[in-house]
């Protein structure tokens, strides 16, 4: 009988369940996928604390990203029975199987192996984004990355050099900034040695960053908005590190932008900017340009061991759960 993790009443990951559940039949234009591994994402916590904007009637099952194989198909078009994929969930990823729509299946890439394609599309697809549709990064900018060394912040580093823009990468360690230098970053800024818009200063001669990939928030917000250039854009990720206040004085006189990014809901609301998004980013994969990092790999019945990894930061850049 297949398993999940189950979150029958909110609070940390260690108030989930892993349970047997009962596979039912499929619908007529649904597919069942075998997972093989699950990615894990802050919304997860958030949603599992109830602190997410996206609030599933309890019981429900976390995690947004899936990759396996297509073991049962009924009337779905486009989908055989074999074919390896990477499903995209609003929650339910952390399980043996999933039941889906050929709409919420990607192939999997050729290069990637379950793990990496499980956590590929949210971090990826993030950065992209953010980099893209939001920041309009262009060849020869300044782009300030904070957490390079989150799945997210790496994604950022490596899709921007990709892009052509100079790469300032900040992190609160040395090994992960290690990992960032090695996914293309050109500039190390590690949070404890020096103020971060000090170092930006220094490093880009007075003028700042063009575009701020900015997945923490708090003080790094406030402080990032004291070395930006003239029309920079501040791309607001996440708040990691809490909330952050933004001075309007110091926007009016960069003439900067403060640019909210939800990737998940811009294609809710416009498809086709998720149709380009993953035709590119599964080119891009294709041709080895993009590839998650993962630091860690652990059983399904380690979701809350996996979870903690990214509360306390001692992951670098992607987490994953593996299913037997």
């Amino acid at each position: 009988m297949p398993k999940a993790a189950v979150c029958r009443e909110l609070g940390p990951p260690e108030s989930l369940r892993l349970e047997p559940f009962a596979a039912g039949p499929l619908a007529s234009g649904q597919v069942r996928v075998a997972i093989r591994a699950a990615g894990i994402n802050f919304p997860d916590i958030l949603m599992v604390a109830g602190e997410y904007q996206l609030k599933p009637p309890l019981p429900f099952t976390p995690g947004v990203e899936a990759a396996g194989d297509v073991v049962e198909v009924n009337e779905a078009p486009d989908v055989a029975v074999g074919d390896r994929v990477i499903v995209k969930m609003r929650h339910g990823a952390y399980s043996d199987e999933a039941v889906a729509t050929p709409s919420q299946l990607v192939k999997l890439p050729s290069t990637f192996d379950y793990a990496e394609g499980a956590t590929f599309l949210a971090g990826h697809g993030t950065a992209y984004h953010a980099l893209i549709d939001r920041g309009r990064l262009e060849p020869g900018e300044v782009l300030l990355v904070h957490g390079a060394g989150g799945g997210v912040g790496l994604a950022a580093v490596e899709m921007g050099k990709m892009l052509g823009a100079t790469v300032i990468a900040a992190a609160s360690s040395e090994e992960k900034l290690a990992v960032a230098q090695a996914r293309g970053a050109d500039h190390l800024v590690l949070y404890p040695r020096e103020p971060f818009r000090d170092a930006v200063k220094r490093m880009t001669g007075g003028r700042g960053a063009d575009v701020v990939f900015d997945p923490v928030g708090g003080e790094i917000l406030e402080n990032s908005l004291r070395c930006i250039a003239w029309g920079a854009r501040i791309l607001i990720i996440g708040f990691t590190g809490g909330i952050g206040m933004a001075r309007t004085n110091l926007l009016l006189i960069k003439g900067a932008s403060l640019l909210g990014v939800r990737a998940g809901e811009a294609v809710r609301r416009n498809p086709g900017l998720g149709a380009v998004r993953i035709k590119n980013l599964v080119d891009w994969a294709e041709a080895g340009k993009i590839r998650p990092h993962i630091s860690h790999r652990l059983p399904l019945e380690d979701y809350a061991k996996a979870m903690r990894l990214l509360i306390e930061r001692k992951a670098i850049g992607r987490v994953a759960l593996i299913v037997r």
